[in-house]
């Protein structure tokens, strides 16, 4: 597995992941803007788009969705409550071709991403893991957590959202990989991050 950041654009600054398997195919975690930045980071890595695993509904996270659908064929996975078709969260429930394993598990070729679904942010967030690697959207930033104030955002379930994520039984150097800003470890938010030890709540 190789993973390739792709720094976040003016003026949405979401960080991105491109993930490429053992076979050559690419996951691209969230889809901001500017599809041909992605497709040009493909096409450098010699890999072809087959899926987009979305963290959540939100513009500044699906931006490059329905272009990049139609250039690819790839496969969209994101929590269809999320599919609201507003202006905060754009996606139609026809561009989410799957929604997340009941299992929780989703497997692609030799990786397995497990999905853990925290509300909080949007009634659909989710953080993905895979590997040593928790890509954990607008749900938990370096020493922070996403808002609430907006459409869907409840305090109360980002607080049980962030709860279960620092007792998941995953070890202390897993790196945080947030929808924006900096990288963190687990171990590190765990430790210093009131949001997640509950020294704020």
């Amino acid at each position: 597995m190789k993973i390739q950041h792709i720094h976040g654009l003016a003026p949405l600054y979401t960080n991105t992941f491109l993930i490429i398997t053992d076979a050559g195919h690419g996951i691209l975690v969230d889809a901001a803007a500017a599809p041909q930045t992605y497709l040009d980071a493909l096409k450098t890595q010699g890999a072809q788009l087959t899926h987009i695993l979305l963290t959540h509904g939100h513009y500044d996270h699906v931006g490059a969705v329905a272009e990049l659908r139609k250039a690819t064929g790839c496969k969209v996975y994101m929590d269809p409550v999320d599919a609201v078709g507003s202006q905060m969260q754009p996606l139609t429930k026809e561009l989410v071709d799957e929604p997340w394993p009941a299992n929780g598990e989703l497997k692609i070729d030799e990786l397995t991403f497990k999905i853990y679904h925290t509300p909080g942010h949007t009634p659909g967030s989710v953080c993905l893991v895979c590997g040593n690697c928790m890509f954990s959207g607008d749900t938990l930033f370096a020493g922070s957590c996403g808002r609430t104030d907006l459409p869907g955002g409840s305090m109360v379930q980002m607080q049980q959202s962030l709860s279960l994520l620092a007792a998941l039984p995953l070890p202390d150097d897993v790196n945080v990989l947030p929808g924006h800003e900096a990288f963190s470890t687990l171990g590190r938010e765990r430790r210093s991050n009131p949001y997640l030890n509950g020294a704020w709540f």
